[in-house]
């Protein structure tokens, strides 16, 4: 695969970004260049484009694969395993935000609810704290919902109402 300048400054500012969103910067220059990638990639080409070790591509890998990212394929007349990532923008986004989710939104959310239910016997905590429990348990639920009917609005739809914008604003108002 020939990596252009362009190319390059991408997966080098993907990396860049992957270390800022918590995720390791090599997994993030991975996940670009198979984005980009005009066909999927063996495991050892991806360690000679990005000059990193085999060991650090190959957990990069797993780690995009249980993020669905990356999946695994084969390439007919080549016994090696070939990686391709998710390219279409909107399902990208969609897979993280299903991830994150779950791996961050969801546990807070159950944790949260456990506190705020425990209020109800406590007679130690300050009623003013209480409040503020009950206030993120109620913000928590409600983001939830939010986020749940999001996900049964079809696409085209929601696509439409990004780009309206804050003219949404001005028609609520």
């Amino acid at each position: 695969m020939n990596i252009t300048k362009n190319m390059e400054d991408f997966i080098l500012f993907w990396g860049e970004m992957g270390a800022r969103w918590g995720v390791n910067r090599s997994v993030a220059q991975i996940h670009a260049l198979l984005y980009l990638a005009d066909k999927p990639l063996p495991a050892d080409e991806i360690q000679d484009i990005l000059e990193i070790a085999r060991s650090n591509v190959s957990n990069s890998i797993k780690e995009l694969q249980s993020w669905k990212l990356v999946h695994l394929t084969h390439v007919k007349g080549d016994r090696r395993d070939h990686f391709e990532a998710v390219t279409e923008p909107w399902d990208m986004f969609m897979v993280i935000a299903e991830g994150r989710k779950a791996r961050e939104i969801d546990p807070a959310l159950e944790m949260v609810r456990k506190c705020a239910e425990a209020l109800g016997d406590d007679k130690e905590t300050p009623k003013e704290v209480k409040q503020k429990i009950q206030n993120m348990h109620k913000f928590m639920e409600d983001t939830n919902k939010w986020y749940e009917e999001m996900l049964s609005i079809p696409r085209p739809v929601v696509q439409a109402l990004m780009k309206l914008g804050s003219k949404v604003v001005k028609f609520l108002k």
